[in-house]
């Protein structure tokens, strides 16, 4: 009686696959977890510089108080970068928006004016 293994090329064998395939299911959850946080991250991250971007350029349409309260909500969600706390950097996005939207509002107003200016509808 004769017998052949035939071994995959790549090297691994069922068990060895099924192995894998068991830890990419069991690390799923924490992978994902790892994601919604790094994506949450990344988006802070772009925040901060349109808020940094901003601030610079509109400094003169802001009040000091304005613009300190908005460097205070800045240092808030840079700060929360430094947690993995999801939800907490969400959290502290979504007040730095909340509290700029009306200077977005005043700027974009501003901009609007100076375009229509001399001109009639």
């Amino acid at each position: 009686e004769q017998s052949i293994d035939i071994k995959p090329q790549y090297g691994l064998t069922d068990t060895e696959v099924e192995k894998m395939l068991l830890e990419s299911i069991t690390h799923a959850k924490v992978d994902m977890q790892l994601r919604s946080v790094l994506e949450a991250k990344t988006e802070a991250q772009q925040v901060l510089l349109s808020a940094y971007k901003f601030l610079h350029a509109n400094a003169a349409l802001l009040s000091p108080e304005e613009g300190e309260g908005m460097k205070n909500y800045m240092v808030s969600l840079k700060a929360s970068l430094e947690t993995n706390d999801k939800d907490m950097i969400l959290l502290k996005m979504e007040e730095l928006n909340e509290y700029t939207q009306p200077f977005a509002q005043r700027v974009m107003d501003a901009v609007i004016s100076k375009a229509m200016k001399g001109r009639r509808i």
